[in-house]
């Protein structure tokens, strides 16, 4: 897990390096430059217009969204969105690569990449923010923006991307009068290839894990985790020796104590109910965080009690340092329970790396797209395989992920639903093109090996 790499600083001898300062000074000069270029080769037309959209959408993000995203320290740059951009750039390069292989403009595929890059990281926020709204719920709008906005720390459905992206090839096809599955067939390798780069950063960010496992290549993540903490609200592991399961709103009754754990030699006990929770002498602080309200900008932090399970599950991951002391407060006791925590804390359960079989099984999906395409007799083929294969292993796939929740009633994960739903819409493709004569708009080797 390697959630952030490193920090860009905020200044330069004093100049800011976002919002307006030397980054934005870079990006005017390189995009006056690159324009003057196409301009001078191409003539003032569609090839210097098309680049517009895309220079005006990069000055945006670095004069107004990478200053909201700044930390103290400076810019974080996270493992999971280096890998997000390094599986767009070898998305495109590898379609423009073989475009350029029969003879079609690679221009056409970077300004496709630019619709379907902004449509599908839209798609896969809009997606995730609606599956896990309550951990995006502020007092102001803005704030709710700002936290629907920051996806470098993860927070994308690949499904939610696929919907995007397809509407915007849609609206691209229509456009420009170009055909649609030959074209879906020549992206469709592309499409994998960004998958399995957006599946590792998934592991950098520890999101998309695996359940427990205990073959040899199993993972632990760190303290506080997404796959910890996960652990923890189902009473997989314990904090400090204390396990406190429940619904999140419930009174937060101890269901056991480990043996020899500091929870158990200050006393505490199975049945006991906590109604509060200190840390270092502190509780709970109402910052947004699911365990109540949000702190206003300039406001003094509030304390409050910690007597549900999902707050005193919060309060416990808190004390994350060798020497914390944790306070807990019982009903049936008057005196507290405290100790000190003594070790450096645990990691998680060792799980599935479900996010490095994704990446495996994308890879292994481009490649076998790549094969496939010179020997496809119908526009689409390609495509139909991609819609066919993905949707069959990630349901199983989602077997051993323990993230995502049943939906309506089914049983399944969103994911599995909509998975069958896609596995639906390959069959009536391959029906639709079976049913069709052979031919082939662009016809060849049409990007096969030469």
């Amino acid at each position: 897990m390697l959630q952030t790499l490193f920090y860009i600083p905020r200044e330069i001898a004093g100049v800011p390096v976002f919002g307006v300062g030397w980054l934005l000074a870079v990006w005017a000069v390189v995009s006056v430059g690159w324009l003057a270029w196409l301009a001078r080769r191409h003539g003032f037309g569609p090839e210097v217009t098309a680049n517009l959209p895309l220079l005006v959408t990069l000055g945006a993000v670095i004069g107004w969204v990478l200053p909201q995203l700044c930390e103290p320290q400076g810019l974080p740059i996270r493992g999971y969105g280096v890998m997000l951009l390094l599986g767009l750039a070898s998305g495109v390069g590898l379609a423009a690569y073989r475009a350029r292989q029969i003879g079609l403009n690679p221009e056409m595929i970077y300004s496709l990449a630019f619709w379907m890059c902004i449509s599908g990281i839209v798609g896969a926020r809009v997606f995730y923010v609606i599956e896990y709204w309550p951990e995006y719920q502020r007092p102001t709008l803005l704030q709710t923006l700002q936290a629907m906005a920051n996806f470098t720390k993860g927070g994308l459905v690949v499904f939610g991307s696929a919907i995007g992206a397809g509407l915007a090839l849609w609206t691209f096809v229509r456009k420009y009068r170009l055909p649609g599955l030959a074209l879906a067939d020549l992206i469709a390798p592309s499409v994998m290839v960004g998958l399995a780069c957006g599946r590792v950063g998934c592991f950098f960010n520890g999101c998309c894990f695996g359940g427990a496992c205990e073959l040899p290549w199993a993972v632990q993540f760190p303290w506080k985790s997404p796959p910890h903490v996960r652990q923890v609200e189902l009473g997989l592991t314990a904090l400090h020796g204390l396990t406190i399961t429940g619904e999140p709103d419930d009174p937060a009754v101890i269901q056991s104590v480990l043996a020899d754990s500091p929870a158990a030699r200050a006393g505490l006990k199975p049945g006991q109910t906590i109604r509060d929770v200190l840390i270092n002498g502190r509780g709970m602080v109402s910052e947004s965080n699911g365990s109540g309200g949000c702190r206003q900008a300039g406001e003094a932090p509030k304390y409050l009690p910690a007597d549900t399970v999902r707050e005193v599950q919060f309060s416990l991951l808190e004390a994350s340092r060798r020497g914390s002391q944790v306070t807990v407060y019982t009903r049936d006791r008057a005196q507290p329970a405290i100790f000190t925590v003594r070790s450096a804390p645990a990691r998680s359960l060792p799980v599935h790396p479900a996010q490095i079989y994704s990446a495996v099984d994308a890879l292994l999906l481009c490649l076998f797209l790549l094969a496939y395409y010179p020997y496809r007799q119908h526009d689409g083929e390609v495509f139909a395989w991609m819609i066919t294969i993905h949707p069959i292993s990630r349901f199983l796939q989602e077997v051993i992920r323990i993230d995502e929740s049943s939906v309506f009633g089914t049983g399944l994960s969103i994911s599995q639903n909509i998975s069958i739903l896609m596995l639906i819409a390959a069959l009536g493709l391959w029906w639709h093109l079976l049913g069709r004569p052979r031919g082939l708009a662009w016809p060849g080797s049409a990007a096969g090996p030469r």
